[in-house]
């Protein structure tokens, strides 16, 4: 069972790991460290930790071949630590399935904000999830989304979404027929106001797009709006209970 606020930072720059975790163990949270790939990728998939903060450069592997492995099996966040200026290490990060990143170097306020958005926005779901009996279902052509599982199918076959992407589709869905923008998007599933030339709603979409397109007949489901946001092409969602 997983500990309230403990979180696994996975980093080789041991001044910089001792640094942060006296800092959030300063603001109420539990604290771990690993200081290279295998022993990051180990801690983990330990199932301990409610969020990942991991480096991009490690010893024995890169932070994107560790957030690769883990998750093939399981979906605990991770907040990606990046170079300043890289914003292809960001991209490729949020497309293997990063939920946010932050550029070194950075006030470590700003990772606690961070830290606590992700939180935010993962345990919404909790209270509902406990009152499976009144689950809302939103239904929009062949996608169905339980909002107490926090599944979605699409023509009855099941589709693996990161805690971001579900919190996407559930805004677009909720809003289907109508343009949403690149701003809302990120409030809701980030957390957070969208930063200047930061691009994570558009990869976080294009994600989104592309486990949709599995399913017959969602090619065209999501349409990018030009400098605003993105428009679910279909009618207002039904809502059932169960």
């Amino acid at each position: 069972m997983n500990a309230v606020n403990r979180l696994l930072i996975v980093d080789d720059d041991r001044g910089l790991v001792t640094l942060l975790k006296r800092f959030l163990e300063g603001e109420g949270f539990r604290v771990d460290a690993a200081y290279d790939h295998a022993s990051g990728l180990t801690a983990a998939l330990s199932g301990e930790h409610e969020l990942i903060i991991l480096d991009v450069m490690l010893p024995g592997g890169t932070g994107f071949e560790l957030l690769k492995a883990l998750r093939q099996q399981s979906s605990v966040p991770v907040l990606l630590l990046t170079a300043r200026g890289e914003a292809v290490d960001r991209i490729l990060g949020l497309e293997i399935g990063a939920d946010d990143y932050l550029a070194k170097p950075f006030d470590p306020r700003e990772l606690v904000a961070r830290v606590r958005a992700i939180f935010r926005r993962t345990r919404e779901a909790a209270p509902a999830a406990a009152r499976n009996e009144h689950d809302e279902v939103l239904d929009v052509g062949d996608i169905s989304m339980s909002l107490a599982t926090r599944t979605v199918t699409c023509s009855n076959l099941p589709v693996d979404l990161t805690s971001v992407e579900f919190n996407v589709l559930e805004l677009l869905l909720r809003n289907a027929g109508s343009v949403v923008t690149r701003e809302q998007i990120a409030e809701v599933a980030l957390g957070r106001p969208l930063n200047t030339f930061d691009r994570s709603v558009d990869v976080h979409v294009s994600r989104l797009r592309k486990k949709l397109g599995a399913c017959p007949g969602t090619d065209e489901l999501i349409r990018p709006i030009r400098g605003i946001g993105y428009f679910l092409a279909a009618e207002a969602p039904e809502k059932s209970r169960v």
